[in-house]
Formats: C-alpha cells, sequence, structure tokens
C-alpha cells in the first residue's frame, strides 16, 4: 500500500532514468580545471545555459556562447554534434522502475532540457508515454534549481509540497525542493530511486 501522504511521483531524468555522458564529456574538454561538483554548480548558475535550457537561446548561439565560456577546444558544429547525443539512453530498468508505481499516484518528470535532447529524450527514448506529465524548463521557461520551477509543478498538479517525491541526482535541485517543502532525495542511476521508493513503500511490490 502506498504511503498516504504521497500523490506525485516527481523525477529528474538525467543520471536518473537516462544515461547523461555530458559531465565527463566537458570535464574531458576542460582538463581538469574544474572537479564535477564544480562544474555541475556552474552549469547550472551559467547564464547561457539557463537561456538555452529555458528556451531563450538558439542551440548555435548557445554553442558559441559556451565555447567561449568555458574556452572548449572544439568546433561549433563539433560541441552540437556530441550536446546532443548526451542523453545516451535509458538506464537499464528505468521503464521497469516507472511501471511499479501503484495508481492513482501520479507519475511526472522536471528536467533541464533543451530543443536538442527534448526530442530525444520523449520520442527516441520513450519516455513521452511513459509518464502522465512532464515539465520540460525550454517549454516552461523555468528551470531548476529556481524554485518557480517547482511552484509551476505544484500550480499544473494542484498539488501541495508535502504530498510530492521528488529524485534528482543533483543537490542544488534536491536542496531547493527540499526548502518548499517537497520530498526530495539525491539519486543516481535506477537503483537508488528504486531502494528509496521500497523503503517508503512507493512500488507495487514494496512492503513499508
Amino acid at each position: 500500500m502506498k504511503p498516504e501522504w504521497l500523490e506525485v511521483a516527481l523525477f529528474d531524468l538525467g543520471g536518473v532514468l537516462v544515461e547523461f555522458t555530458g559531465v565527463p564529456t566537458l570535464l574531458s574538454w576542460i582538463d581538469g580545471q574544474m572537479r564535477p561538483e564544480e562544474l555541475w554548480r556552474h552549469w547550472l548558475t551559467s547564464p547561457n545555459v539557463r537561456a538555452f535550457e529555458t528556451g531563450a537561446m538558439e542551440p548555435e548561439d548557445f554553442a558559441e556562447l559556451l565555447i567561449a565560456e568555458l574556452d572548449l577546444p572544439v568546433q561549433r558544429a563539433d560541441f552540437l554534434d556530441s550536446f546532443t547525443h548526451w542523453p545516451n539512453g535509458l538506464f537499464p530498468g528505468a521503464m521497469e522502475l516507472i511501471s511499479e508505481i501503484p495508481r492513482p499516484i501520479v507519475r511526472a518528470t522536471l528536467s533541464n532540457s533543451n530543443s536538442l535532447h527534448g526530442p530525444r529524450l520523449m520520442t527516441e527514448m520513450g519516455l513521452s508515454e511513459a509518464f502522465d506529465f512532464h515539465f520540460a524548463s525550454h517549454l516552461m521557461g523555468k528551470i531548476k534549481p529556481d524554485k518557480e520551477a517547482f511552484e509551476h509543478v505544484m500550480s499544473s498538479l494542484g498539488s501541495i509540497p508535502e504530498s510530492i517525491l521528488f529524485l534528482d541526482d543533483n543537490q542544488l535541485n534536491v536542496d531547493a525542493a527540499l526548502s518548499l517543502g517537497i520530498r526530495a532525495f539525491r539519486v543516481q542511476g535506477v537503483e537508488e530511486p528504486r531502494f528509496v521508493m521500497e523503503e517508503i513503500g512507493a512500488l507495487r511490490h514494496s512492503s513499508a
């Protein structure tokens, strides 16, 4: 039986359900100038990334500006080709995990995405039909870790913070959700969210 408080299971995509190769690629390009956590913080706070992933910038402009911002040793065309394929496919067991979430729990995603990644995630990887709602930054015009992104989800679903389980691989996003009263956990891959959900009784066969 699901916990009484749980109405919405809200997932990040990259790093949780989808293998995301962006950080290793960027780390190789910047050749040790930042640690992974520093790079993530820079990425999430970069004005150019935020503009692109809220739908306010074209891919070509984003590539040019980010290459300059991070002094990347790549050309625009090569960057865009690599960037488009940073989402590398679903982690094994991702779809099975989602299918084990019992109804009437709402299945939703909240992802910082963009015009290059979004179609691949939804269509090529088949995520569109696996969830009830998708909240993508480039379509909302709102981005994690800003509180407005989470407030948009709650308003759209008519949900209170305490009724939402949020699973994300980035601590900045988890902290932002926690500050609003959302029950948030930092997880990576499929096994960690499965463990969290089994512990709280949020899967069909869990007994908590």
